[in-house]
């Protein structure tokens, strides 16, 4: 019985011990292997498409930033544009339209503000316009865009993102396609910040901690992870939520409450993390990588029906 329980947990578990890590091996058990996982952050990063700035017509610019600096920085600001809604632009087409294309245009000059005080030094009194943000991007409906897209919904996804500086007499007039890409041609129209994932921690209590060893216990841990309860006039300490701990193994370096307590991560659960970059939920971002995935699957699929049938 006691081995038959030691196979569960080395198939089951992941202990985290002070100096290292238990349990830990390179056989993979049906549902749990973690290549399922990378995949799909792959195709959450390389696959899911958006709109991103991918040709800049640059009709003055007489700011310190040189042109094809300008254009790479106007092309990795994220578009608030839902990308579902368009085509993909055919390969050799110069001019865009309506179902394929947006369109932004940026017109700033910087001028001296006659209303500045004699003795300033600050560039925020002296200068109006000085900074060039994406605020200043204006979008330019093409075709029936208009009708289409309410105004404030073709947008930057931030409008405080700072694009150049500018002195008196300086200016920055250009326009701009977005179009639609994947990750996988272009970093700038990738739609996720970071992602990753983790197991889900496990935490056992070896033995009842009480009285001030509990307070203790529950600041070894993330907040939320251990609760002090009062039973019977008692602090009991008792395993929360282990959801929330980082695993930094603090109580480790705790000579008396090491002993009393498990760390440990379950192999079959895994707890993603999607940061967007604003272009699309999140939840969003998900559901169109699986459906990515899934489309994969099925092509895999008919490649092996037909191999069979040659």
């Amino acid at each position: 019985m006691a081995a038959a329980q030691a196979v569960e947990e080395m198939r089951s578990r992941v202990v985290l011990g002070e100096f290292g890590v238990r349990n830990v091996h390179t056989t993979d058990f049906p549902g749990n292997y973690s290549g399922y996982d990378d995949a799909w952050d792959q195709d959450r990063f390389e696959k899911v498409p958006t709109m991103a700035v991918e040709k800049v017509l640059v009709y003055n610019n007489t700011s310190i930033v040189q042109d094809e600096i300008l254009a790479h920085r106007l092309g990795l600001i994220p578009i608030h544009a839902d990308p579902r809604l368009f085509e993909y632009r055919n390969q050799g087409d110069e001019e865009g339209t309506e179902i394929d294309t947006l369109q932004f245009r940026l017109q700033v000059r910087c001028t001296r503000n006659p209303h500045a005080a004699k003795d300033s030094s600050d560039p925020n009194e002296l200068y109006v316009n000085h900074k060039v943000y994406t605020r200043h991007m204006t979008w330019v409906p093409l075709g029936n865009q208009a009708d289409l897209f309410p105004e404030g919904t073709i947008r930057p996804v931030h409008d405080d993102i700072l694009i150049a500086q500018l002195r008196p007499g300086q200016e920055i007039d250009l326009l701009m396609h977005c179009v639609k890409g994947i990750g996988k041609d272009h970093a700038k129209f990738s739609p996720v910040a970071t992602a990753s994932y983790r197991l889900l921690p496990d935490i056992t209590l070896l033995e009842p901690v009480e009285g001030d060893a509990a307070e203790e216990l529950s600041r070894c841990f993330s907040p939320g992870v251990i609760e002090v309860q009062e039973i019977q006039g008692k602090k009991v300490a008792r395993v929360a939520n282990p959801r929330l701990d980082t695993f930094s193994r603090e109580v480790f370096r705790n000579e008396k409450l090491k002993k009393v307590v498990r760390l440990a991560r379950v192999r079959n659960h895994y707890i993603f993390s999607v940061e967007s970059t604003g272009v699309l939920p999140p939840d969003v971002l998900v559901s169109e990588a699986i459906k990515v995935l899934m489309g994969k699957c099925r092509r895999f699929l008919d490649e092996l029906d037909a191999v069979q049938m040659d």
